[in-house]
């Protein structure tokens, strides 16, 4: 792939039939968007998201390009798995009522969606979204919970904090968060479960300009991740069960310029993770218009009418002049036909190298499969290699974790 093709997610492909691309399932090739999203639904069913057979039963019904039969269809499958989430809680069944929660909680994140932000139905869905993640997060063991980071006043960093469930005094934490458009609570199928697998608490978070923190709150987003992430260890390191000298941070696609952006200065940092590397965001998007797919999300996000006021503030988004100032290491991971951009990443990498950043960069191929951006089309492989990455770097024995969750049952 080369940088020529790096916004291949807006071109409509010759083949205009359902169909498999290098970076996964295209299921709409007239509405690439929407196919985009749909691919990114599909699969984290993996990952408990959703069922393959439910999410292909609401796209049989969707009008192709109507976002509102988008909305109705994903809302339908996800009251109904809420439904009987409630009705399986209710006669005992705890483990089919966690599955049904948490695939209530991905359908409902697809539901909210393609909502304008003003439309009255994008927070209570939203809020559903979060009432079932919390449905399936406190059935844990141990439970994770809802937690308000101390921020702005009155205005806090929503999150959920998940501890690992193996024994041991503190243990290593993820901050997991998102980009323009992802959440904490799709956190769980991209970053957190993995880490939690390998004795890593995680504490996902709805970062300014994301989630319930701009939802609820109204706060956008700031070039200088630092300061939020930095209120986030501050928090993490009041926490008795935390090891604060392994402390790391994942930011997803947008995530990517976000964590390593906090990483340059915020230096109690132990790790960074760029799941998704961005360079410069007015390089990526400062020609696009307020027609651009992303459009809506980028004004809400970026706190701006038009795209090109976010675009002027999109100018201080940048690792140049930044990166350099980062001392620990530091993971990118990528797909190798990522629709939305490629050469960013070569360029963070070479840059992180050049100027003697402990850099590594994993870029993931089609034939493996999570190629796409975010591995949105395999999110697992995405999570496993992110997850040994840090794994080795906390120096975490997995064997030896394994064996030590196996005696303390006994």
């Amino acid at each position: 792939m080369s940088a020529d093709d790096d916004n291949a997610i807006e071109r409509i492909t010759d083949n205009r039939l359902p169909h498999y691309e290098p970076y996964g399932w295209h299921h709409w090739p007239e509405h690439p968007w929407l196919a985009y999203q749909f691919r990114r639904g599909l699969g984290e069913t993996q990952e408990g998201g959703g069922a393959v057979s439910e999410i292909f039963q609401a796209a049989s019904r969707m009008i192709p390009g109507d976002l509102e039969s988008w909305h109705e269809e994903w809302l339908r499958i996800a009251e109904r798995n809420h439904s009987r989430a409630r009705d399986e809680e209710k006669a005992g069944h705890v483990r089919t009522a966690m599955n049904c929660y948490l695939r209530a909680a991905d359908y409902y994140r697809q539901a909210e969606f393609h909502l304008e932000p003003t439309d009255p139905r994008r927070l209570p869905t939203f809020e559903k979204m979060e009432a079932c993640s919390l449905g399936f997060l406190t059935r844990l063991n141990p439970p994770g919970f809802a937690v308000d980071i101390p921020y702005e006043d009155g205005k806090p960093i929503c999150g959920y904090f998940v501890p690992t469930p193996f024994p041991g005094e503190r243990h290593p934490v993820l901050i997991c968060m998102g980009g323009l458009d992802s959440i904490k609570d799709e956190m769980w199928f991209m970053q957190a479960r993995g880490a939690l697998q390998r004795g890593i608490s995680v504490l996902m978070i709805d970062g300014p300009g994301q989630g319930g923190t701009l939802r609820r709150h109204g706060v956008v987003n700031r070039p200088d991740t630092e300061v939020p992430i930095g209120a986030c260890i501050d928090w993490l390191e009041t926490r008795a069960d935390v090891d604060p000298a392994r402390i790391a941070v994942c930011g997803s696609s947008l995530g990517g310029y976000y964590s390593a952006r906090a990483g340059c200065y915020e230096h109690r940092l132990a790790a960074v993770i760029a799941h998704g590397a961005v360079w410069d965001i007015f390089d990526m998007w400062g020609d696009k218009s307020d027609d651009f797919g992303l459009a809506m999300h980028i004004r809400w996000v970026f706190g701006k009418p038009s795209m090109a006021e976010a675009m002027e503030k999109a100018r201080a988004f940048t690792l140049n002049g930044h990166l350099q100032n980062m001392r620990c290491p530091f993971l990118i991971v990528h797909g190798g036909h990522d629709v939305l951009t490629l050469s960013a990443a070569r360029h963070t990498y070479d840059y992180a190298h050049k100027h003697g950043v402990n850099v590594t960069m994993r870029v993931l191929t089609p034939e493996e499969t999570g190629a796409e951006h975010c591995q949105h089309d395999n999110p697992t492989i995405g999570q496993e290699i992110l997850a040994d990455w840090l794994a080795d770097i906390f120096k975490i024995d997995q064997a030896t974790l394994l064996r030590a969750a196996a005696t303390a049952m006994i």
